[in-house]
């Protein structure tokens, strides 16, 4: 049986004010029956298990756990943890709290009732908790950005993890997150001359596909959506504005052949590109 060992260092950089900051780290190969708490934390305090196992208890709930899953203790919860008797967990932790936790931790799906998290043999989980680890050892000018890369990675694979875990097969729900990316990728990418070609291509889906879930969502085609939104940024562009150009305004909104875009906004809006303008602005500007 391996000796037991703790390690854990604490983030050099940490100031106090970031909305969302990585505490410390850690990792312990523990003894048999290791035990803390029943205690409360005031920070979130994620485990990975890494071989062996042990138990954790909250206040709703037991759980029993092995290599390759972890649990997330949310603050002011009374908790407690213990490792095997014969064969004790060996765990890595990481520790982290701001006004931005909470929300990271919904997003991922974790709650009180669900503070589990069960991993494959390729997470990258371990290894995020290494190179955090590390970091706050070699005490790194960049230590802090490193920790919170490694905590959205982290988040980011759990997401995944217990949307398996709660039985998402890609329903309702699954098809109005799907809508959602959508509308982001559009509100991310409209300065550019993508197209929903591109933009199926991008999220691995057939374009008919999306094309006929977003209208069944939104009302609308995606085809129609982007370029109205394309059109709403170009009214932006045009009223606050006035030194650019048409040419200009149309290329800033992901569409520069300027007379295709004279041509779309006058359908849109009723009125020229210049017309809006001047009917927005008193300004006087050459025809379209």
């Amino acid at each position: 049986m391996n000796p037991e060992t703790y390690s854990a260092a604490a983030n050099p950089l940490y100031s106090g004010t970031e909305a969302l900051h990585v505490l410390f780290s850690g990792e312990s190969q523990t003894a048999p029956d290791h035990r803390l708490g029943p205690k409360v934390y005031n920070f979130y305090l994620f485990h990975f298990v890494e071989k062996g196992r042990g138990t954790y208890r909250t206040e709703f709930s037991s759980y029993q756990l092995e290599a390759g899953e972890g649990f997330l203790i949310h603050p002011d919860q009374l908790v407690s943890y213990a490792s095997d008797g014969s064969d004790p967990w060996r765990y890595r932790w990481i520790a982290f709290a701001g006004e931005g936790a909470a929300e990271l931790v919904q997003r991922a799906g974790f709650h009180l009732q669900q503070p589990i998290l069960r991993s494959t043999p390729d997470s990258a989980i371990p290894g995020l908790l290494k190179t955090v680890l590390r970091a706050f050892r070699k005490n790194r000018n960049n230590a802090d950005l490193t920790s919170l890369g490694c905590l959205y990675m982290l988040m980011a694979e759990a997401e995944e993890k217990l949307r398996e875990q709660s039985g998402y097969t890609g329903g309702k729900s699954g098809v109005q997150q799907v809508v959602k990316q959508m509308i982001q990728y559009m509100a991310s990418q409209y300065a550019y001359p993508v197209s929903i070609e591109q933009m199926s291509a991008s999220m691995g889906y057939n374009r008919a596909y999306l094309s006929r879930i977003f209208k069944q969502q939104i009302g609308v085609s995606p085809v129609t959506y982007l370029l109205k939104l394309r059109m709403d940024k170009a009214r932006e562009l045009l009223r606050d504005r006035p030194e650019l150009s048409i040419e200009q305004v149309a290329a800033s909104v992901g569409l520069p052949d300027a007379l295709y875009f004279s041509r779309q906004f006058s359908r849109l809006q009723g009125r020229s590109p210049s017309s809006y303008r001047k009917s927005v602005t008193g300004a006087d500007v050459s025809a379209d």
